[in-house]
């Protein structure tokens, strides 16, 4: 499993709009192929700042599948007009867990 941790940043006023979207989009990710959950985190020192962590399979069922299907450009039809600007996204392993 890794996951994919977008950073997104949300045009001043439209944070409510894009958690609304987000909330609407997670039917669309739970019928993606490989994704195994989902969860947005909002900063609190830069409010117009969110984290999106989506559990893949592998990297390409989020680079490959994921982004070169119709669910994706329905989910960039909920969210993208949001963003201020392109989301930052990185995939990464868990090493290890301490408690």
């Amino acid at each position: 499993m890794i996951t994919e941790i977008a950073q997104i940043e949300i045009k001043q006023g439209m944070e409510v709009e894009f958690e609304t979207g987000v909330k609407n989009a997670v039917p669309i990710f739970q019928r993606a192929n490989g994704c195994h959950g989902m969860e947005l985190r909002r900063s609190i020192e830069k409010p117009g700042r969110y984290r999106l962590f989506v559990v893949w399979e592998t990297v390409e069922h989020h680079t490959e599948q994921w982004r070169n299907s119709p669910d994706f450009q329905a989910w960039r039809k909920l969210v993208g007009h949001c963003f201020a600007a392109p989301p930052e996204v990185e995939h990464v392993r868990q090493i290890m867990r301490g408690f």
